[in-house]
Order: C-alpha cells, then sequence, then structure tokens
C-alpha cells in the first residue's frame, strides 16, 4: 500500500523528518503520535501526494483516501451531501449519465441507444450503483449528520456538518490506504464511536494521526514517534507505546548516565596519566581514543513531554454588563436555523452554549464576532468590552503572512515581546518567521490562542479552542482560561475543558433556552 525510504520533510525551513523509512501494508493500523509542531500534518502531507519531499521516496499502490486536519467539501454548494458522498466513487456522474441514456432511450428505440443504455446500466450495477445511495446515507447517519440533511445542499449545512460530508465521501471511496488527520475533530461521541467501529473493520491500511487516545488505543497495532525530525517505531496498541516509550525513555537515561560516568572515569584516569611516565603517557593518549569513540555513540536520552506554561495576562476593566444579545434569528435559505436567541452575559461570566451539531452554535458565535449577520434581532457589547475571538476554521489565520505578522497586526507591543508570547505557545525560533498557512492545525490553534492573549480582550468568543492541541498543551491552556477573570462564551465537545472553566450559565441551542449550569450536564458536553 505505502512504501517510504530515507524521506526528508521540510517546512518552512524547518526540517521535521529525515531519514524516514516504514511501510504500511493491508490490514496494518498504524498512530503516527508527537507533539504539537513535530511536523505529523506536513508528512501526512507528503504520504497523500499533496506536498513535495525535500528528498526521498514515497511509493503508493492503490487508492489513496485523504481526510486533512479540517476537509471541506470542493463540490459546489448547491450539490446534495448525499451526491458528494458519491462522488468518492464517481457514482453521481454515473447515475446522471445513466438517467440521460434512460430519458434518450425514450426516443429513441434504435439498437445502438439500446446498447448504450444496457453496458452503462451493467458497469453502474458492478460498481454496486443501486445500493451506493443506502451506503452512502448509512456512512453519513454513523458520523452524526441527521438523516434529514442528507439531502440538503452543502451550502446550507454548518461547517461541522460539511466536515463529516467530507470524511464520509472518504471513507465510501472504498481506497486501499486511508491517511486521516484528526478524524474526531468536531465528532460528537457516538460519531467517534461509530468511525472506531468501520476502522477496526477496515481491511486496508491506515495511517492515522490523533490526539483522541481512546481511538489510537482502539483501532491501531502499532505507533510511530516522531520527535526531532526521527521517527521511532513501536508494536502494539496506544497503551503498549506509552508502556513500551516510558521503559525505553528509562533504559536510555540509565544507560547514558552509565557512559557519561565512564567517560569522567577515563577522562581522569587519563589526566593522572598523561603527568607520569612515557609509557603511560601512551596508555593516556590511547584512553582519549576512547574517551572520543565513547562521546560519538553516546546515547540521547529520550525527551519528556514539554510543560507548556500558558497564561493570559488581567482583563482590562468594564462595566457591569459584558454583552446583551437580543431576538436573535439566523437562517440560510431553508428553515431557521435558530431564532429568538435572547441572553445577557455579565462581567467575568461563562456562558457555555450547547446543542447537536448544525444547532447553529458556530452561527450565533459568528454574528457575536461580526463575521456573520443576524436574519432578526441585535445585540451589543457592553461598556468597555472588547471582544477577541477563537474561530474553529481559523479564519484569521492567512497563509503567506509570517507567525509574527500575525501578532504585529494585533499589537504594538515591542517584536521581543510579541516573540516572548509565541514562545509561551511553543512558537519560537525559525517558526515565528514561518508562512502562518504551512502550520500544523495544533500550530494555528496556538497562533489564534497568542492573538486572542495579544489583543488585550476582556470578553471572549471561544469556538471549540482544544481542537488539534496535544494532551499537555490542552491542560495548560484549560487552566490558563480558568484563572482568568474575563467572560467568555463557549462551545467545546470537550468534557475536562468544560469542566475545568465551570461554567455558571448554559445556552441550549436551537431553542435558545437559558439555565444555570449544573455539573450533571457534563455528561451531555461530548454529544452536543
Amino acid at each position: 500500500m505505502l512504501q517510504v525510504r530515507e524521506l526528508e520533510v521540510e517546512v518552512g525551513g524547518r526540517v521535521t523528518l529525515t531519514g524516514g523509512s516504514f511501510s504500511v501494508r493491508a490490514g496494518d493500523k498504524v498512530g503516527l503520535v508527537g507533539l504539537n509542531g513535530a511536523g505529523k500534518t506536513s508528512l501526512l502531507r507528503v504520504l497523500a501526494g499533496q506536498s513535495s519531499p525535500a528528498r526521498g521516496l514515497v511509493s503508493r499502490r492503490g487508492g489513496v483516501g485523504y481526510v486533512p486536519q479540517n476537509p471541506r467539501p470542493r463540490s459546489a454548494a448547491e450539490v446534495r451531501a448525499v451526491t458528494h458522498v458519491l462522488s468518492g466513487r464517481g457514482l453521481d456522474r454515473a447515475a446522471e449519465r445513466l438517467a440521460g441514456l434512460q430519458e434518450r432511450l425514450e426516443h429513441d428505440h434504435s439498437p445502438q441507444s439500446v446498447e448504450r443504455f444496457s453496458e452503462a446500466e451493467e458497469r453502474f450495477r458492478q460498481a454496486g450503483g443501486y445500493s451506493a445511495d443506502a451506503e452512502a446515507r448509512r456512512i453519513l447517519a454513523g458520523l452524526g449528520l441527521a438523516l434529514d440533511r442528507a439531502d440538503l445542499p452543502l451550502g446550507v449545512l454548518s461547517g461541522g456538518e460539511r466536515r463529516r460530508v467530507e470524511i464520509a465521501r472518504v471513507l465510501f471511496q472504498d481506497s486501499e490506504l486511508l491517511l486521516l488527520d484528526e478524524p474526531t475533530n468536531h465528532l460528537d461521541v457516538d460519531a467517534k464511536s461509530w468511525l472506531m467501529s468501520f476502522l477496526r473493520g477496515y481491511r486496508g491500511g491506515l495511517l492515522v494521526v490523533s490526539h483522541d487516545l481512546e481511538l489510537l488505543d482502539s483501532a491501531i497495532t502499532r505507533v510511530l514517534h516522531l520527535e526531532d525530525a526521527g521517527l521511532i517505531e513501536y508494536k502494539g496498541t496506544y497503551s503498549q507505546y506509552l508502556q513500551a516509550r516510558r521503559l525505553d525513555r528509562q533504559r536510555r537515561e540509565k544507560q547514558a548516565e552509565r557512559q557519561e560516568a565512564e567517560i569522567h572515569r577515563l577522562s581522569s584516569l587519563a589526566e593522572v596519566m598523561r603527568r607520569q611516565t612515557a609509557k603511560r603517557a601512551r596508555t593516556a593518549h590511547a584512553l582519549d581514543k576512547r574517551v572520543e569513540r565513547l562521546k560519538a555513540d553516546r546515547v540521547t536520552p529520550l525527551r519528556r513531554d514539554r510543560k507548556l506554561k500558558v497564561s493570559f495576562p488581567p482583563p482590562p476593566s468594564s462595566g457591569r454588563l459584558a454583552l446583551r444579545v437580543d431576538g436573535l434569528a439566523k437562517s440560510y435559505g431553508g428553515p431557521a436555523v435558530f431564532r429568538h436567541v435572547s441572553f445577557e452575559l455579565e462581567r467575568g461570566q461563562r456562558l457555555l452554549v450547547m446543542g447537536l451539531n448544525g444547532a447553529g452554535k458556530t452561527s450565533l458565535l459568528r454574528i457575536l464576532a461580526g463575521q456573520s449577520d443576524a436574519d432578526q434581532g441585535e445585540f451589543r457589547l457592553g461598556h468597555n468590552a472588547s471582544l477577541g475571538y477563537y474561530a474553529q476554521e481559523h479564519e484569521g489565520i492567512e497563509p503567506k503572512r509570517s507567525v509574527l505578522s500575525h501578532m504585529r497586526a494585533l499589537s504594538d507591543a515591542p517584536e521581543p515581546q510579541l516573540r516572548a508570547l509565541l514562545g509561551m505557545f511553543g512558537l519560537s525560533g525559525k517558526i515565528a518567521m514561518q508562512d502562518a498557512g504551512t502550520l500544523s492545525g495544533g500550530e494555528k490553534t496556538k497562533l489564534a490562542l497568542a492573538q486572542l492573549v495579544a489583543g488585550r480582550h476582556n470578553l471572549l468568543l471561544l469556538d471549540e479552542p482544544t481542537n488539534n492541541l496535544d494532551p499537555p498543551s490542552r491542560t495548560a491552556v484549560a487552566e490558563a482560561l480558568a484563572a482568568w477573570p474575563g467572560s467568555m462564551v463557549i462551545v467545546s465537545h470537550d468534557t475536562e475543558f468544560v469542566a475545568a472553566l465551570r461554567p455558571q450559565r448554559v445556552l441550549m441551542m436551537p431553542e435558545g433556552k437559558l439555565d444555570f449550569w449544573d455539573d450533571e450536564l457534563l455528561e451531555l458536553v461530548s454529544l452536543a
């Protein structure tokens, strides 16, 4: 399915992999892991043929299904969701052609027309065309798209629903190799469960990047760990990999200690012997060579996970009321997504917006951020309220502009201060001058959060801010926001993140029902 030999990957002048060699065969289920910025997404792009390697060989055999971190359907907005899924095997065009030949046959009964229709129908039948619609709908339903949404145009669907449609299209392709980059982003618990079951039964080769530990533990049999531009391979599940890596780290640390002790012993002995007889000086010279060989073969201990320490500065003061919303409604050319949404948010208050996919959570935040217009109603910010918006699609991050340039656009602070802020989020060194469009999903998340900090806001709109973050970064961001005294409107499926933030109010969408937060609602966070 996939053969990789001596691969080197470079992104923005940074080498993220060198000498990478591995293979993925039919039935292999491989997890690619590593911290944010290690180069996992860049490697997957190269393996999928979306970008070129600096050097090395990538050989693919059979069809390849690739799901990037933020998949977006490329079909026109008026194309139905189920039709877009069918296009994964070209069955949408085959069905159109068959319908055209059938219509022509009603007016032209010549042997040639009959033969063309019969041949086209046989090819359509052999390709599974007559059962394809049901199969496509089954995959869409499994990924959490409601049955009544499958026949809607793509342009009417929410961003989360469109991502589900694109994942369904790739799974429907029935490719021999699947390359999946954070496929569980934005999926609720039922959709994740369905996807895990699908991947366990998948017979082709699978290479998946994910910070969803449950997915990795249930679906894979081998782990590739990307760190310091090198790949280390571990056999077994994710839990077995963690244990093996822990033991490997301990072994290498002890080996490194023994080597350092031996280097110190031989160096000290050589120094003593060098000051004695000529014969002993020659022996000292031989010891020096042994020391040099030991240094050349020195074992490097495995790096421990970096502890990210993030802090949000105290917000500027504001009035008692941070935000007032009156009767907002929104539709996209069809039935209203939501209507009659009203609430008030006080200074320092945290409001969690909950609802099933397509209930209008992101649409509401986009309206409040000024990115979209409401059909009805209005809202206004309170006295001295300064609003910052974290968009789950990273719309504010523009390609062809450097990371540092994005920071300068939001703050007139001196460059050393901006670089220090980026460094707090792990975006230091060459990354600061890198094209922001080439960042991984996790790095884009960190840049967007750094921009919020630089903006000195006291009201934050957060739409799935922990997506794409590795576990240490997710914990650090949750702790930083939990300690921040400003106001927040939050959309999140991350149960641990919501628990850390301790919201006071909850807004249920699309009904717009406002209620006090109860910890029993945590069970619904991953579902809504």
